[in-house]
């Protein structure tokens, strides 16, 4: 018997039933015990490891795709701290419905060191907006989905991955559901379980650096509520961040109020105080309905496929410098990811390995979205940092046509074709910002 079970384990196409004592567990698991019985069918299998919009697509693709597909989600119920801001690309190419979204944000206001307030909004066409989510919304709606694919939901903490014992041999998960210890065999991985992933861990896919974000949700009165109707406020200086921005953004009846930090993650409630601070007036009587804090990456890892595991979203890496956006490359990404899977398997109908999960997953993602990080990662280091370079930053955003290249960039996510003569002019308006912040920025020391 036990020469059955190790060799049915090595079948690169498999599931299985176990019976035991003449009870029938679900076909889904297999439990750390004796075995009596198993059922081979050739088709292949593969884990998602979290629920979120990475995860959640990628299962949508796999199961759409033919795959026999099980989507784990320790806790469906929570939501990661966001400030929950979307493109317009991704309502078309995700179908996302209109019910899901809390604010259609069309003004949005950037406030530098010294107050100086730009609105950055100027450019929109009349029927661009900017697309305010709650995440548990936005997630259960991508996971229900995924079901209805064909994917198998688990809601289970995985504890342990053990890998491959040859090629072909299955990748083993051990999680625990309902209070029980129970194992899956599966052939294919796509870690989507955030910065601190335990997928990532399991094939030594290296560190990186994290920031932490932190958000309060408060309700506020009608009348302060109506000021952020379709407004969307962005906060920059060392007193709220010394090296990203804080936010607030609005949702269904509440606004997020929230920071983030790489390098002063041990003073993130004093930068929180902060911003609060600076909104003090706007959000004064409001109630606070929610906390949140979570880690968020900030630039790819340096393994994001190893063996017949894939890593997306935030396990992967894929949140942009400047902005800090998610989301959308997480989704993106996981759907990548996942009909890269089905391609390279023939909808499920032969194994795969690594050159296939690097051909159709990571080159394709790399060929796509390499610049745009890149890009965002250069801007982030000429002007964060300092209060000087923040300052000359909003001084820039105030220009037509820095707001309609980065909106087009960012409402469409593609790097917006300039025009050289206006990039010329830009070029010698970030100079002389620079200069000039440089001025005032010796100016606020002083005072």
């Amino acid at each position: 018997m036990a020469a059955q079970t190790l060799n049915t384990l090595n079948q690169p196409l498999h599931s299985f039933r176990q019976t035991l004592k003449s009870k029938t567990f679900n076909p889904q698991t297999i439990r750390c015990r004796k075995t009596t019985s198993f059922t081979i069918t050739a088709t292949l299998r593969a884990a998602v490891i979290g629920g979120g919009p990475a995860g959640s697509s990628a299962a949508e693709a796999l199961a759409s795709g033919g795959i026999e597909t099980f989507l784990f989600e320790r806790s469906p119920e929570a939501a990661k701290p966001c400030g929950g801001a979307i493109p317009m690309c991704m309502l078309d190419e995700f179908s996302i419905p209109s019910h899901l979204i809390d604010r259609k944000v069309t003004q949005m206001k950037i406030i530098s060191p010294s107050n100086l307030t730009v609105d950055f909004g100027k450019t929109l066409k009349p029927h661009e907006f900017i697309s305010m989510v709650r995440r548990e919304v936005l997630d259960n709606f991508l996971r229900r989905r995924a079901a209805n694919h064909g994917a198998t939901l688990i809601k289970a903490l995985v504890t342990s991955i053990d890998l491959p014992l040859s090629e072909k041999s299955p990748y083993i998960i051990h999680y625990i559901a309902n209070n029980a210890h129970n194992s899956l065999a599966v052939d294919v991985i796509i870690g989507a379980d955030g910065a601190n992933s335990k997928v990532a861990k399991s094939i030594d896919a290296g560190s990186y650096t994290c920031a932490i974000a932190f958000q309060e949700r408060i309700k506020l009165p009608d009348d302060k509520m109506q000021y952020y109707e379709n407004l969307a406020e962005m906060y920059i200086g060392n007193d709220v961040s010394p090296d990203f921005y804080a936010w607030v953004f609005p949702k269904c009846d509440h606004v997020a109020v929230g920071t983030g930090t790489i390098s002063s993650k041990q003073n993130i409630k004093h930068l929180q105080c902060a911003i609060k601070n600076r909104v003090k007036p706007k959000i004064e009587g409001g109630e606070i309905i929610k906390v949140e804090a979570h880690p968020i990456p900030e630039h790819p890892r340096p393994v994001r496929v190893r063996g017949r595991v894939a890593l997306v979203g935030d396990a992967a890496g894929y949140v942009t410098k400047c902005s800090g956006e998610g989301i959308y490359f997480a989704a993106r990404s996981g759907r990548m990811c996942g009909e890269g899977v089905v391609r390279a398997s023939e909808n499920g109908r032969r194994m795969i390995g690594e050159g296939d999960l690097r051909r159709e997953y990571l080159r394709k993602w790399d060929d796509e979205f390499f610049a745009t990080f890149k890009f965002l990662d250069v801007l982030q280091r000429v002007f964060y940092g300092s209060n000087a370079g923040l300052e000359a930053l909003v001084e820039l955003c105030g220009k037509e046509y820095v707001q309609r290249m980065t909106f087009e960039s960012y409402l469409y996510k593609k790097l917006a074709k300039g025009n050289p003569v206006e990039d010329v002019k830009m070029a010698a308006a970030t100079v002389g910002s620079l200069i000039r912040s440089n001025i005032l920025g010796r100016e606020m020391l002083m005072h």
